[in-house]
């Protein structure tokens, strides 16, 4: 069983709303594999509230753990891009999430569980909690780092490598974590390798945009080139790639095909308008 626990936002894109967020998103990609995986998260008691939770049961997902707050609205985000098409997110704050609860969940499974979580959702003092508390009892740990300044400062990055098996980020993001965590300047690869070694990770996968993505793994290096395509827009494209990993990590594939598996579906959902598109159509 895997949860993935955070932030339940709308992407607002231009005249566009899009249900996303990095925990839905990978959830949704994890679910769309046959896995048995459960979302965590909070909204609010407003006019979202129902669109929300009936989107999230249409895309496959349980809303057995999505909690309601009485006073803080649904999660939404302004999403823009740039000329190489990168999106920029202002992240309104409070929002719901910010108070998501680990105890109706705990309080109701007792069965050993993965855990997929990110540096966002810990912004606030009360969802962060809940996070540590569910970190404390799973067994593989995954967590993406997707840095949000100002909202994911280096004690939260750091707090949260500490006990990581599983580690995604961006090249830029390798470039802040390798430099928060003392490692010595050089190139991409070797602050990968040593990024890994010093946390000591099971896997740590940099993603590199469309010139694909690296991996470290027992203190071996793979590099793919990644895929063409014609990018719509990237919004959930790596999530797409970590939940790939996610799945290919669970059924011991090899690291190789892991890392290609990740980098064609990553592709295949930045072809795509918004984070979580119909899979139906996917083959590796």
């Amino acid at each position: 069983m895997i949860v993935s626990i955070g932030e339940i936002v709308w992407d607002i894109i231009g005249e566009k709303k899009l249900l996303g967020g990095a925990p839905l998103n990978v959830a949704y990609h994890l679910a769309s594999f046959g896995l048995e995986v459960y979302l965590v998260g909070r909204v609010g008691n407003d006019e979202l509230a129902e669109t929300t939770l009936r989107h999230i049961a249409d895309i496959g997902l349980s809303i057995q753990y999505i909690q309601q707050d009485t006073s803080l609205p649904t999660g939404r985000v302004l999403v823009n891009f740039n000329i190489e098409n990168e999106p920029s997110f202002d992240i309104v704050a409070p929002a719901a999430w910010d108070t998501i609860t680990s105890e109706p969940f705990l309080a109701s499974v007792s069965k050993p569980f993965h855990l997929v979580f990110g540096s966002l959702a810990q912004r606030a003092v009360q969802s962060r909690e809940a996070i540590r508390q569910l970190r404390d009892k799973a067994e593989l740990l995954f967590y993406d780092v997707n840095l949000r300044p100002p909202y994911t400062s280096a004690d939260i990055v750091l707090d949260s490598l500490n006990g990581a098996d599983i580690v995604k980020l961006n090249d830029d993001e390798l470039i802040q974590v390798a430099d928060w965590s003392g490692i010595s300047p050089g190139s991409m690869e070797q602050r990968a390798l040593d990024l890994s070694k010093k946390w000591k990770l099971l896997c740590l996968a940099v993603t590199r945009g469309p010139s694909g993505a690296m991996l470290v793994a027992k203190e071996t290096l793979y590099t793919h080139p990644g895929f063409p395509v014609q990018v719509a827009d990237t919004v959930g494209a790596g999530d797409a790639f970590f939940a790939t990993l996610i799945e290919g990590i669970l059924n011991k594939r090899p690291w190789m095909e892991c890392l290609a598996n990740a980098n064609k579906r990553g592709a295949y959902v930045a072809g795509k308008v918004g984070a979580t598109p119909s899979m139906r159509d996917f083959v590796f």
